[in-house]
């Protein structure tokens, strides 16, 4: 006596449906291809090769909500869309075997030239990732709506109109001058010199290392070629925790609604891949910047 066969599967729209041990071995194929495939690097704080850091949590929120505003600021382009760091509200941090860290953050801001009756805060959320004590954090960050459209691109465009018809100002020796103040005249200056240092203090930034731009020592170029504000200064970056001042020699174009670039050289002792850096406005690390 013959055994008896076994009915095939019903045919399913792309073909016979698998049988379920066949099923469950396609599920395990494709879980292990999606695996080899994820880049190094890519994984997040639920893999197991991250575990929480609370030894440093506290300190690793901040700096990251510091180097995410810096990045968000350059990525902007937009000097009247400039923030500061108001607060850290609440996160988390990872660390791995390589003493990499990933920190998700959420933190309010202000905006940086406040009008007033304006409301104050803003908030961000940002996830950060340090390579260990290498600079250039990995930064993907998110603001919430802090000035429309409308009224950036307005304000943007008389700021440009401003610095258009200055003269070029080599007589100036520092921004602020040596009592902290700075001319109303020479706001524009100091407005689109800090846009630039964003970029620089962003790629500079570790997770132990943070920047603050105290002054603007001198300008060495201003043009404005097919229309656009080509210049070139040098600003005096204070970094901490070291107190050390660091000079940096920054170059940036910069159009309204356009994206700013930026070339800087700073003075340290680092190599020279550390020490300089350049960008073009392309997209150098993810980011998504949904209310611009």
């Amino acid at each position: 006596m013959q055994p008896r066969r076994q009915p095939l599967p019903a045919p399913g729209p792309e073909g016979p449906r698998p049988t379920a041990p066949m099923f469950a071995l396609l599920l395990l194929l494709l879980a292990l291809q999606g695996a080899a495939a994820k880049p190094a690097g890519s994984a997040g704080p639920e893999d197991s090769e991250w575990r929480q850091d609370t030894e440093l949590q506290r300190g690793l929120l901040q700096q990251a909500a510091r180097a995410a505003l810096h990045f968000f600021n350059f990525r902007a382009g937009s000097p009247s869309a400039l923030r500061v760091l108001s607060a850290v509200q609440q996160g988390r941090a990872w660390i791995n075997s390589k003493k990499e860290h990933k920190v998700d953050v959420v933190f309010t801001t202000e905006r940086y030239n406040q009008e007033e009756g304006e409301e104050r805060f803003g908030k961000c959320s940002a996830r950060v990732f340090f390579r260990n004590e290498k600079p250039r954090p990995a930064i993907n960050v998110t603001c919430i709506r802090f000035v429309e459209k409308s009224k950036r691109q307005q304000e943007d465009y008389l700021l440009y109109k401003q610095m258009k018809q200055l003269k070029t100002p080599l007589d100036v020796v520092s921004i602020p001058d040596s009592h902290g103040r700075i001319d109303p005249s020479l706001r524009p200056i100091w407005d689109l010199a800090f846009l630039g240092s964003s970029y620089v203090m962003w790629e500079k930034t570790t997770q132990f290392l943070h920047y603050y731009m105290a002054q603007l020592s001198s300008l060495q170029q201003w043009k404005t070629n097919d229309d656009a504000i080509d210049f070139g200064y040098t600003v005096l970056l204070h970094e901490f925790p070291t107190q050390e001042i660091i000079p940096c020699r920054i170059h940036l174009v910069w159009y309204p609604g356009k994206p700013l670039k930026v070339k800087y050289h700073c003075q340290e002792l680092e190599t020279p891949e550390e020490a300089s850096g350049i960008e073009e406005g392309s997209a150098v690390a993810p980011t998504e910047l949904s209310n611009f």
